[in-house]
């Protein structure tokens, strides 16, 4: 469950965000606001499920702004921390469907069983919505087969251009030519061991389940299910929007899913998301993406949503025709090693095949060179880098002298262009650590969260937080802790004053920086001067 935390108070805003141990009870705080606009700021996009609120507050007083959380029509519980025993105040809060009105000073215990009854009530919401009765009797009605199937045909490219709006239009949908989309490909994770609930043999069901939940939580978007199970989603962009901000809504959706399916059904799912966004022509493209996405969960573990990321100084394939060079290039960009060597069986198996005297190999030869060389070139890629010692086979086609000889450096050359991709995904991910570590130290002064920190990359906290423990062998907040209690001892050891030192490192509470500092070195920030 995810907490929001809007109050005035810096003191107390800071003690409520830190002096809990919400980890251990399943609550993450995913934000401070202190002041009434702020937090409805961060309410819309962050979709807490949790929020304590304040009622005098500058910008928009705490009513106003339940007001507007129950306007949404979420499921957002929210609980009242003021100062004020004032009944009219009370009675207002109950109407908006305030959970919880607390007076200050209230305890830690209170606060903490308030926020415990308000996350028990929302699974049991969620619950109720999604009970295993109701799913299996959901379960046994099949889904509109046309539109999911004409879904199924334009992700895997099987639509080109005004066919798309042609096919649309058969079953009912309307598409607007100049949207442009970002797509997300969820799926089960693989079952716990200690699971006894449901086997492998309920997979289609829960798969179904993942479906229908989020055809409930996506209702702006289109959802179908594909044979192998995976649930695909489009998200239409507004005209208006930023694509990278677009982007980091589906992000936001796609943790909120995850996060309601966990609830619900009792176990988990992961998603891929597509790392830009395009037209009609290029969903295929971006389905590809979010598939090759997806498959990193092997490397950063299970319930999580994963951006796909591109390599630097490669640029989005254009369409292609016939549809298998197109299936093959897109294959080669993401890294995908099943689909690449099974496209080029199927070119193989249509052409080379079929050659039957020399002529027909040594076209085959320059039709397969030209595709490789043009596909490569096409992602700015350096040919002799990707080839290596295969490089001489494009210079002299004669030196390949039979079929086999053909097959084999073709394979090699695409098994190359794999780990190419592979190797530069690498370099990307440790580039954005190395960013997350630049604005660590340029920004010490400040108060740096994941949260943030992940809003201005323009990916979600979680893959972020996963990234840069696999990377550097930290959590964040751990390591932004470590640099500035390090900053903050070498400035008091430099004859800085307490107050220069806490301000120097982002603490505007003396008190509380000093807690903080004794903690981390054992001594106070008084002794260390001394």
């Amino acid at each position: 469950m995810n907490l929001l935390i809007v109050e005035d108070e810096i003191r107390l805003c800071n003690s409520l965000a830190h002096n809990f141990a919400w980890e251990s009870h399943g609550i993450e705080v995913i934000g401070m606001a202190h002041n009434g606009l702020h937090a409805l700021e961060l309410i819309e996009r962050r979709k807490p499920d949790i929020v304590i609120l304040d009622i005098q507050m500058p910008g928009m007083d705490g009513l106003t702004l339940a007001r507007h959380i129950q306007q949404q029509g979420t499921l957002t519980k929210l609980i009242i921390l003021s100062g004020h025993d004032n009944f009219s105040y009370a009675q207002t809060a109950l109407e908006l469907g305030v959970v919880k009105y607390l007076l200050k000073p209230a305890g830690d215990e209170e606060i903490l069983h308030a926020v415990l009854d308000a996350a028990k009530q929302l699974r049991e919401e969620l619950e109720r919505r999604h009970d295993q009765d109701e799913l299996m009797q959901r379960w046994t009605q099949h889904l509109p087969h046309l539109r999911n199937n004409f879904f199924l045909n334009w992700v895997s490219g099987k639509y080109e251009g005004a066919e798309v709006i042609g096919r649309a239009r058969d079953v009912q949908i309307s598409l607007n030519p100049d949207t442009r989309y970002a797509a997300a490909v969820v799926d089960m994770d693989p079952l716990p061991e200690q699971e006894t609930r449901f086997s492998q043999q309920d997979a289609s069901l829960l798969q179904f389940s993942l479906n229908s939940i989020a055809k409930e939580m996506l209702e702006d978007c289109w959802v179908c299910s594909e044979p192998t199970g995976y649930t695909v989603v489009l998200f239409p962009m507004p005209a208006d929007r930023d694509p990278n901000q677009h982007l980091l809504m589906v992000n936001t959706a796609m943790t909120r899913l995850l996060s309601n399916v966990k609830a619900c059904l009792k176990l988990t799912a992961s998603a891929g998301i597509s790392g830009s966004c395009g037209g009609l022509d290029e969903v295929p493209l971006l389905y590809s993406q979010a598939c090759s996405a997806l498959q990193s969960r092997i490397l950063y573990g299970r319930d999580i949503a994963i951006p796909y990321r591109e390599t630097p100084g490669r640029t989005p394939a254009l369409a292609v025709e016939p549809s298998l060079e197109k299936a093959l290039e897109i294959a080669l960009q993401t890294g995908d090693e099943a689909k690449a060597l099974e496209t080029v069986e199927q070119l193989w198996k249509i052409g080379m095949d079929r050659a039957d005297s020399i002529g027909d190999v040594h076209e085959h030869v320059l039709y397969w060179s030209s595709l490789l060389v043009r596909t490569i070139q096409k992602q700015g890629w350096v040919i002799l880098e990707l080839v290596g010692d295969d490089y001489v086979y494009l210079q002299n086609h004669k030196l390949l002298t039979t079929k086999e000889q053909i097959h084999n450096w073709l394979l090699r050359i695409v098994r190359s262009v794999i780990a190419y991709v592979h190797r530069q995904r690498s370099t990307t991910s440790h580039q954005i650590v190395k960013s997350i570590l630049g604005i660590v130290e340029n920004e010490m002064d400040q108060e740096i969260t994941l949260h943030t920190v992940a809003d201005r990359l323009y990916v979600n906290s979680s893959y972020l937080s996963r990234l840069f423990k696999q990377e550097t062998g930290k959590s964040f907040s751990a390591y932004v802790l470590e640099r500035k209690m390090e900053r903050a001892k070498a400035a008091l050891l430099d004859g800085a004053k307490i107050s220069e030192a806490a301000s120097l490192v982002g603490y505007h509470d003396g008190s509380y920086f000093t807690r903080v500092f004794r903690k981390f070195w054992g001594v106070t920030p008084g002794e260390i001067r001394s």
